[in-house]
């Protein structure tokens, strides 16, 4: 398949997703989310945790890891602040989760939609592959994450009031938008349609409504820019001995020796970049094609380079000045990957 036939439905998803999600934020569907479950917790810290746990899950599988680490942490964060809880507890649960729940669907993260090529080559089901990991890097993640911030959990908090909706028809419609995309996702139609489907109908639905917010700045320009780059740069680099080098260090027969290499590609030069090279090694199985995701999708989480959505997620701590320096972020990283690579892997043929 030529580079632009590969690239398009990437791209057109990605752009159309961010729409999306963008205009749902204008509309206060992730804010009233997150209050709402600060109302469901009824005053308990661990309870609004693992409502956030379920939130972020969702919408990192439903909306891809970028929507999760970019409109979620903003949202938790105010929240956090406002009841007067501790903000790296749920910082790190948008970031971790954005990496680890986004191998269940072709959609949660732009690597799984570069794979699905190589699986459609195989004859494979993404998801009858990627649902046994996928479940247990959520499952490690969550354990980690309980462990590490045993001290917050107890806490309790005042329950705040629900924010207003300023227009209930756009609320409504992106968040019945947003639910629908679940299934539209796994119908087994090429996910860009219904991405585009509803962003057209959304970006109608502001027109006629708010016509101020729709702006080119909801296009994902740099981000697409940085997409092509890096298809290009790394085609280069295959034709000129990489996917042999690469082929060498992964080895061709252990699952977990290409997460481990993937893993550690993702964190010294961003996650996309290091699938788009490891692809070749990879693509003469559907099971190394998943150890080649859990290695750059949940194996990333040591640098804050090594993803896209980590760098997005750490701009935003810093616009809502929660300070996360690059060693807490790695000494907690090297708790998380190993067991989740390994524990993600050692289920992938169970």
């Amino acid at each position: 398949m030529n580079l632009v036939a590969r690239i398009a439905p990437v791209l057109v998803f990605l752009i159309a997703v961010t729409v999306i999600a963008e205009l749902a934020d204008q509309a206060k569907v992730f804010d009233v989310a997150a209050r709402e479950a600060a109302h469901l917790a009824r005053g308990r810290v661990w309870r609004l945790w693992l409502l956030v746990v379920v939130l972020a899950t969702g919408l990192t599988i439903v909306l891809s890891l970028d929507t999760c680490a970019v409109l979620l942490t903003p949202v938790v964060l105010s929240m956090a602040r406002q009841l007067d809880i501790p903000p790296k507890l749920f910082a790190f649960t948008t970031v971790w989760l954005a990496g680890t729940a986004s191998l269940l669907l072709p959609v949660s993260n732009l690597t799984n939609l570069l794979a699905q090529h190589p699986f459609r080559q195989l004859d494979a089901n993404f998801i009858a592959v990627s649902w046994r990991p996928a479940i247990a890097s959520i499952l490690i993640t969550v354990a980690v994450l309980a462990v590490l911030f045993h001290r917050d959990l107890p806490r309790k908090y005042v329950v705040p009031a629900t924010p207003d909706v300023e227009d209930k028809v756009l609320f409504w419609g992106c968040a019945v938008v947003c639910l629908l995309l679940g299934p539209a996702f796994v119908s087994g139609v090429e996910v860009a349609y219904p991405a585009s489907v509803g962003a057209i109908v959304l970006v109608v639905l502001f027109a006629i409504r708010r016509r101020s917010v729709l702006r080119w700045t909801l296009i994902p320009f740099k981000l697409v820019i940085t997409v092509v780059v890096l298809f290009t740069v790394v085609g280069f680099l295959s034709n000129h001995g990489l996917e042999d080098l690469l082929r060498r260090i992964a080895g061709t027969t252990s699952e977990l020796r290409l997460s481990a290499t993937a893993s550690v590609g993702a964190n010294l030069f961003d996650n996309l970049p290091a699938y788009l090279a490891m692809e070749p090694v990879a693509s003469n199985s559907p099971h190394r094609m998943m150890a080649l995701l859990i290695g750059v999708n949940c194996g990333c989480l040591l640098t804050l380079w090594g993803s896209l959505a980590t760098l997005l997620w750490r701009a935003r701590c810093d616009a809502a000045r929660v300070e996360i320096s690059w060693w807490s972020f790695l000494w907690r990283g090297l708790i998380l990957t190993p067991l989740v690579v390994t524990g993600s892997v050692l289920v992938l043929n169970g």
